[in-house]
């Protein structure tokens, strides 16, 4: 029997480690989140007005409900919508509305997970109306309405009474929302907001997002605009 040899054997062991690294870096990102929103929820009062763009299956909706403030819980997939209609349809601070957030409104395709068919309730997280992803069927797709994030900003708040709290995890959608944002000047009108952003998911976008992040890090702090929330 041949031995393996030393380089070999050293290479598999590192990576293993580093497997077991970004394991544990995982595990600290989602512990600090959790802990983010725990703090965030903590801190909602009677009046206050948050926002759920991307709800899913209703994991953030939930922990915002729990709170004095009103939700608005937007989400653009019939099948994870359902889920949420169900979920809260005895929850009186919570407003279900089915449709996608992004920079423009319209009427947009939602593309899913290639996986969606064998597996709806955990695929439908990577619903998005942004073609171009990883691991997403572009052959088919839904429609669906599609509402302006920017137009609800303004409807909904300005500096002088700021949504407390906008959690967005849109699959790509939030890059041009949040460069909109920051041409126009609207972050004042949100106290906090929290993005999962989506830069592994889109390659091509990858320099934009760099960008993106860049401009938000030199101008905002992390406690008012968060984009490593996850």
């Amino acid at each position: 029997m041949s031995e393996i040899p030393p380089e070999t054997e050293k290479s598999k062991a590192e990576l293993r480690a580093e497997k077991l690294m970004r394991r544990q870096q995982r595990n600290m990102h989602k512990a600090t989140a959790e802990g983010f929103m725990a703090g965030v929820c903590a801190m909602l009062r009677p009046g206050d007005t948050v926002l759920d763009c991307g709800a899913n299956m209703g994991v953030v909706t939930a922990q915002l409900a729990a709170t004095p403030a009103q939700v608005i819980a937007y989400e653009p997939d019939p099948f994870a919508f359902s889920h949420l209609s169900s979920r809260f349809i005895n929850a009186h601070n919570v407003t279900l509305i089915n449709a996608a957030v992004a920079a423009s409104p319209g009427t947009v395709n939602l593309m899913r997970a290639e996986n969606f068919d064998e597996n709806p309730q955990g695929a439908s997280v990577k619903s998005t109306i942004l073609a171009g992803g990883r691991s997403i069927d572009s052959d088919t797709s839904i429609e669906v309405a599609c509402l302006s994030f920017l137009d609800i900003l303004r409807e909904k708040a300005d500096p002088t009474r700021p949504l407390a709290f906008v959690k967005m995890d849109i699959e790509g959608a939030e890059l041009e929302i949040l460069e909109a944002m920051l041409e126009q000047d609207l972050f004042g009108h949100v106290r906090c907001l929290v993005a999962e952003t989506h830069e592994r998911k889109f390659k091509a976008l990858r320099p934009r997002f760099r960008a993106l992040r860049s401009a938000i890090s030199e101008r905002f702090a992390p406690s008012h605009v968060n984009l490593d929330w996850i």
